[in-house]
Formats: structure tokens, sequence, C-alpha cells
């Protein structure tokens, strides 16, 4: 009846049947009581009002019902949520990061990857964190939805019962593009992830220095590298450039050197690109070094 894609999944799914059955209960006994009354008491068969007296007995019954119907629906969720917020102390510990529009993973070791790899039958404790707005980390078939708050350390946890790919999605909307940040969540036996996560390493330090800081800090998935449409500006080409921009409402152009790249990560509202949109990129000011800045615009200065 249910599935076993994680452990959530039974007390989940029993809490919404049990719940659900209730409230689907309650409105068709109300509508039945509601047609027999209006049948009843019509006005054919009722021309002439009468008091109706009060019956203390039926006024208790009534209050007294609806309360411990009410108290038994909460601890029915509660007893579904309470296990969530109770991670096991032996937890393998994974950081989701989430940043506008995309989901990052890193794993111990400084390790880090696009989709979500764990092994079956482990607990996995995530951390979930936001570098700029509310995302909301939701994993439909694991019945988990957690946010991802910035400044606030938040986290959910699991253990994967279903070998497979699982979506991820944002459950919070956070701007143009909400709709595009998804990530998979894949399922594997433990040695296929032991030798995914060693193999790991080798991945990512063979990637450009200065992509990996754009990576990290999420900027490609607002800016394409390839010349390609996206939210902001491509990065092909841009340094060296002119580039028509909008500066308190005048518009000239300036060349896209250290000093505009410098100014558009910690000052990304002063300087706007013509035909893109102000305040949506976050300032990057205290979460991206000079010398991660420098590093940028090195590999900034490859892409031609």
């Amino acid at each position: 009846m249910f599935s076993n894609a994680s452990n959530f999944v039974h007390g989940s799914d029993m809490s919404t049947f049990i719940i659900g059955g209730f409230a689907v209960f309650i409105l068709v006994s109300f509508t039945i009581i509601m047609i027999l009354f209006v049948v009843k008491f019509n006005r054919k068969r009722n021309p002439k009002a009468t008091q109706v007296k009060d019956n203390v007995m039926l006024e208790a019954t009534w209050i007294t019902l609806p309360t411990l119907l009410v108290i038994f629906m909460f601890y029915i969720g509660w007893e579904g949520f309470l296990p969530m917020r109770q991670d096991p102390k032996d937890a393998m510990h994974v950081k989701a990061i989430g940043r506008m529009w995309k989901w990052s993973f890193e794993y111990p070791g400084n390790k880090t990857s696009d989709t979500l790899v764990l092994p079956i039958d482990k607990s996995v404790r995530v951390d979930l964190l936001s570098k700029d707005v509310i995302h909301g980390f939701f994993v439909p078939a694991f019945r988990i939805k957690e946010d991802c708050v910035p400044g606030k350390n938040n986290y959910c946890w699991f253990i994967p019962g279903e070998l497979g790919d699982f979506d991820l999605i944002c459950s919070a909307y956070c701007g143009v593009s909400h709709s595009y940040m998804t990530a998979v969540i894949r399922i594997v036996p433990q040695d296929e992830f032991d030798k995914w996560l060693t193999a790991q390493k080798f991945k990512t330090a063979g990637k450009n220095l200065g992509y990996q800081v754009l990576d990290k800090n999420g900027c490609v998935a607002c800016h394409s590298l390839d010349g390609s449409k996206s939210v902001g500006p491509t990065f092909l080409g841009l340094y060296g450039s002119n580039v028509e921009i909008t500066t308190n409402g005048t518009d000239h152009k300036v060349i896209a050197d250290n000093s505009y790249i410098t100014t558009s990560i910690l000052e990304p509202n002063k300087d706007i690109v013509k035909g893109f949109s102000p305040n949506i990129m976050q300032s990057y000011k205290g979460m991206i070094t000079d010398k991660d800045i420098q590093t940028v615009v090195e590999y900034l200065k490859t892409l031609k």
C-alpha cells in the first residue's frame, strides 16, 4: 500500500489518510444532516415557527466531541512529525545549499556535486543552507519538506529505502526561475556510493578555479557560459567588451574590466545592463573574497 522510498512515507501517508478520512466523514455527515433538516423543517411542514428549547447534553456533546477529534488529529500529526526532528547520531552528514536557482551538495572532504547521491538503507542528515532567499527542500517521494532560510541552520533526515532517482524541487517561490530549481536525488548501493564519492575529488580538481568559484556561488545558474540568453548577461566574451548599462537612471557604456566586474559582484544593482531587470541578483559583499573575485576575473578572460 505504501512506498518504501524513505522511512517517513508510512507515517506521513497514514496521517494524511486518517485526517483526510475524518474530514470526508464530517463533510458527508454534516451534508446529510443539513439535507434532513431542510426536508423536516421546511415551511410547508412547519408554517408556524416554534421555539426550540436548549439541550445541555447536546451542547456538551457538541463541544466535547469536536475538541477530542481535533486533539486526536493533532496527536496523529505530531506522532508523524516528531521522528523527523530526531536524527540518529550515526547519520551521514551532507549539506544542501540553495541559491537562486540551483541546488548544490557538499560531502565530507569538501567534495561537491549537483546531484545528491546517497547510499540505500543508511541514515542521512541533510543540513539545509541558503545563500540568498528562502528555498524549500521538498522531496515528494520521501515525504520530506523543510525550509532553507538565510542565516538559520535547519536540517532534515531520512533513510532511503528504494534504489533509483527521485525529484528534489524548491517549494518556496524564490524568484524568476523558481520553477527551474530542481535536482535529482540518486539512491545507490553502498559500494557504488563509495566508488562515486572517491571519484568526486578528481572531477572537482579538474575544473578551472574561477569556474569553481562561479559554480559554488550559483553564478552559472543565471549567467550562461556559451552566449545563450539567461536571467543575467552571458559570461561569454564579457571581459573587455563594451557594455551598455543604466546607472542612477542614466544610460551609458563602460568597458567590462576588473573594476566593472568587481562592482557587479559587490554592488549588482548599481549598474544594470540594458535588457535585464534590477533587484534580481543579491550582493556578494562579505560572501566572496577579493582573491576569489580576481580568480573569477582571470577565468572570464578565457571565455572568448
